[in-house]
């Protein structure tokens, strides 16, 4: 676990290393936020801290349809409905608070699975 008193950078280096495990990961600034890309095209997630002011240091994902609504309605001291991309479905997950890093990387490798190619997501599953 860890906690509020991680820094910035810590996070965004923990954070890196679970997303550079997925196969055709890139990443790079959008809209002054590191975000990851599936072949450089599809975005699943963006790293934000304080974005617009909102005090939060989180991630905004891509998320299976229902996991949204479901985690947000459970635990919304740790997840909320980020904005611009809330609409469609995306997850925010706070990393301002004691994180679950487990949870995070299974969380971004479910973004991941919702907008990478059939063939990368069989590989991330371990499906033949």
């Amino acid at each position: 676990m860890a906690g509020p008193c991680d820094s910035d950078a810590a996070v965004l280096i923990r954070l890196r290393q679970v997303f550079h495990a997925l196969p055709e990961v890139t990443e790079r600034l959008s809209h002054g936020s590191p975000t990851f890309f599936v072949r450089g095209k599809k975005t699943f997630v963006m790293f934000l801290d304080d974005h617009h002011g909102d005090g939060i240091v989180g991630l905004w994902c891509a998320a299976p349809l229902g996991a949204q609504a479901e985690l947000v309605d459970t635990e919304p001291e740790r997840f909320f409905i980020p904005p611009y991309v809330g609409h469609r479905g995306w997850l925010g997950v706070r990393l301002d608070v004691d994180v679950d890093w487990g949870e995070v990387a299974d969380i971004v490798i479910d973004a991941y699975c919702q907008v990478a190619p059939k063939a990368l997501v069989r590989q991330v599953r371990g499906e033949t």
